[in-house]
């Protein structure tokens, strides 16, 4: 049985996703592109574009034939994330991100764009649940669950500022349903608030346990968090 257009097309944005600088359409022996350049790819392909998912960000002559580089449109991105699970693309661009970074000088916008990359299917991870009722019920705002769980961590003989993924596993005793979109919030507002440091990895990043708690300030990818002194 034959892939199916649409798997082809997935497909294709997945690996569009990490390269926003464009791949080639369809790819060759020695340039591997979105889609393969047989009777389906071709199919796929003009099928992609037609429905703005990709778009042409420049063109190379290749023989006689011209080559397109294509990227993702903001429409791609919603369809990959309604039809594919983030968290192998979010591997996929962790990695991407660490052998950009080894040949950084050049690659500075292409960093960038991935890391604007993983940012975004960081917060699709968990789509938003509703509202927490508040003090009613007797459950803290999640801001106030991360001055808690860090309290606490700091009051520990534990030494050492706290993963990212450990404070999110605390609070999710107090708060069961604390989605990682409404963490990210909650410590996005305590850091502008200069209520708590978030401090890098600064390992390799395909290294990361649980990078799905982890959170892009500016250029640095925060894993640890810890209170400041009042």
């Amino acid at each position: 049985m034959g892939v199916s257009a649409e798997a082809l097309i997935v497909d294709a944005l997945q690996r569009a996703v990490t390269a926003p600088e464009g791949l080639p359409l369809f790819g060759s022996k020695t340039a591997p592109g979105l889609f393969a350049h047989h009777a389906a790819g071709k199919l796929a392909a003009l099928a992609c574009k037609d429905r703005g998912l990709l778009h042409v960000v420049r063109t190379a002559a290749r023989g006689r034939a011209t080559l397109e580089y294509c990227a993702l449109t903001e429409q791609g991105w919603r369809h990959l994330l309604e039809q594919a699970s983030p968290k192998p693309i979010l591997s996929a661009l962790l990695a991407a991100l660490e052998r950009h970074h080894a040949a950084f000088g050049a690659q500075q916008q292409i960093l960038v764009a991935i890391r604007t990359a993983v940012e975004r299917l960081q917060q699709h991870l968990e789509r938003p649940a509703p509202p927490f009722p508040g003090s009613a019920n007797g459950q803290p705002a999640p801001a106030d669950a991360v001055r808690e769980a860090l309290t606490a961590w700091r009051a520990t003989d534990t030494l050492g500022d706290c993963p990212l993924p450990e404070l999110l596993r605390r609070m999710r005793q107090r708060l069961p349903k604390l989605t990682i979109g409404a963490f990210h919030d909650a410590l996005r507002r305590l850091h502008e608030e200069r209520a708590l440091y978030l401090h890098p990895w600064t390992g390799a990043l395909y290294e990361m346990p649980d990078p799905a708690a982890a959170l892009l300030v500016g250029h640095e990818v925060a894993y640890y968090a810890s209170l400041r002194e009042t």
